[in-house]
């Protein structure tokens, strides 16, 4: 029962998103944990595109037929909220308003699908909310935290995050502004703040050691390291299969193997700082 927040103080492309998808996906095929995956961008289906082709993200409804007559609503986070406002709640309804990518393991609440950004605003806060009650049923949520979302809805899923996931880029300023960042405002300076470098490249000057070294951090930073296969497989809707095929190399000089080593360090990182946390209570 644990909120994980992914989310990135730089403005442009940090691979947050498909890190968080590599990351969620690859828990939920090796553990036996109901994961839900909480989108909460603003006109960008990045992250559905990668479980589902592009002209299917968004299936006729994500509930059953006979659901959708029973309740009249709309599926996703729409259909959501309007049973929020009715009080019609249960500790599956989330689920009942997701969509499924492995049976009992994974599941996706879809983006906001408005256009509106004045809809968007008014849709984003319910996400607290929401959270509070997917958090009764789910082991674990992951959550991909929009950089559109107005400041007081990010800083409330902050503050109920049991972990924040902060990506950074082997870009000098991404990390200047973050060490600024954590100088100005202690919330960066918890325990359960985790640091991790998307779109990695080991062969940059600003390795994770190199930057662990000059953010004076303890523990080795995590990577998601750059991987051609991975990042096709996000805009085919096909990483779960591309998954599935990689998890098992042994050969240490296959390209893949690495990319796996990588995000199953990320997955026992973020287990192991969960159990960390339970014991402090």
């Amino acid at each position: 029962m644990a909120i994980i927040t992914f989310c990135s103080n730089e403005t442009k492309e940090t691979g947050q998103t498909l890190s968080l998808v590599a990351v969620a996906a690859f828990m939920g095929i090796e553990h036996n944990y109901k994961i839900l995956v909480v989108s909460t961008n603003f006109n960008d289906l990045s992250l559905e595109d990668c479980f589902w082709e592009h002209n299917k993200t968004r299936p006729a409804g994500a509930l059953s037929n006979e659901r959708k007559k029973s309740v009249g609503l709309d599926s996703g986070i729409e259909g959501l909220i309007k049973v929020l406002n009715s009080n019609k709640t249960s500790n599956e309804i989330v689920k009942n308003y997701s969509r499924t990518v492995l049976r009992d393991r994974l599941d996706i609440l879809l983006s906001p699908v408005t256009k509106s950004y004045q809809e968007y605003v008014e849709i984003s806060n319910y996400y607290p909310d929401i959270l509070q009650i997917a958090n009764r049923y789910y082991d674990l949520i992951f959550v991909d935290l929009c950089k559109k979302m107005p400041s007081k809805q990010v800083a409330d899923i902050l503050q109920m995050s049991d972990i924040v996931m902060m990506n950074l880029t082997q870009r000098l300023k991404t990390i200047d502004d973050f060490m600024q960042l954590r100088e100005t405002n202690d919330f960066y300076k918890r325990k359960n703040v985790m640091l991790a470098i998307g779109r990695y490249d080991k062969f940059s000057k600003y390795n994770n050691k190199n930057v662990t070294r000059y953010l004076k951090e303890k523990k080795m930073l995590s990577v998601v390291p750059y991987n051609t296969l991975f990042f096709e497989a996000c805009s085919e809707g096909t990483v779960i299969d591309f998954l599935l095929k990689v998890r098992n190399i042994t050969d240490e000089t296959d390209r893949n193997s690495n990319f796996v080593k990588e995000i199953n360090a990320i997955d026992n990182n973020i287990i192991f700082k969960l159990q960390e946390l339970q014991m402090k209570i």
